[in-house]
């Protein structure tokens, strides 16, 4: 690919993962959508510095853990639209439902939002929250990883290995489009930045395979139910990925 076209899926990156501006950008092909989601570790690393700065800057202000803690994770909700927590829900609503798969995807389409949805959205958001609290002066290092891991799930979930359950929407645009050697290169890319960012606590790094492992589980129950993978699947292993790592750093650091 060309500079420009790599430039083309940065900018779409973002304004797939954010709702922070970006200017035109060519017209979307598979090949763009796939760059952009290989690409979509970086934005993860951006979201999670500023939601870290609101988290140090809370602090710095005489605020306590866990209500620094929700501004940040408020803060990342804010920059996303709220899309993935959206998709987290939706999912938990529709595999909680033990429908078919049609049947759950007809669930996932529709716009209230179900007891499953609701449990999974305080236990992931309460976990975030909980978790940065105990994290505590790390946060700044540390919920960066973690939101970047949580976009590098999504990176894997667009290898070929699993094809999109609906002919239309986000995960139909972007199923298939990264090839295993740039899922590979993104996570080794994000390991490196983990060991400069942890280079004092060097077991913290165990946190991002930890975080893409608990995703895996997700992403495996998700397709095995619906069939393959939707914009809802993607949005909730982001926010599952970005709990579980964070909280494995939450018990590293408690353990020091």
């Amino acid at each position: 690919m060309t500079l420009r076209n790599w430039v083309n899926a940065w900018w779409l990156a973002v304004s797939l993962l954010s709702v922070l501006p970006v200017p035109r950008h060519s017209p979307v092909d598979s090949r763009i959508a796939g760059r952009a989601m290989v690409l979509g570790p970086l934005v993860g690393v951006l979201l999670g510095v500023i939601a870290a700065l609101v988290f140090q800057g809370a602090r710095w202000l005489g605020l306590g853990g866990t209500t620094a803690g929700l501004l940040a994770v408020g803060t990342l909700a804010l920059l996303t639209r709220a899309l993935h927590l959206d998709g987290l829900a939706d999912l938990a609503d529709g595999l909680g439902s033990r429908k078919s798969a049609p049947e759950a995807l007809a669930i996932m389409k529709h716009s209230d939002i179900g007891p499953f949805g609701v449990v999974a959205l305080i236990f992931c958001v309460g976990l975030q929250v909980s978790a940065l609290s105990q994290v505590g002066p790390h946060a700044l290092w540390t919920l960066p990883v973690a939101v970047a891991t949580g976009r590098l799930a999504v990176t894997w979930a667009c290898t070929p290995r699993f094809r999109a359950a609906r002919e239309e929407g986000l995960g139909s645009l972007v199923a298939g489009t990264v090839r295993v050697p740039e899922a590979l290169a993104s996570t080794g890319t994000l390991l490196i930045v983990a060991m400069i960012a942890f280079r004092d606590v060097p077991v913290l790094v165990s946190a991002v395979p930890i975080g893409l492992a608990v995703a895996w589980v997700i992403l495996a129950t998700a397709v095995g139910r619906l069939g393959g993978i939707t914009g809802d699947v993607l949005g909730a292993l982001a926010e599952v990925a970005t709990a579980a790592c964070l909280l494995a750093s939450a018990v590293t650091f408690t353990d020091l």
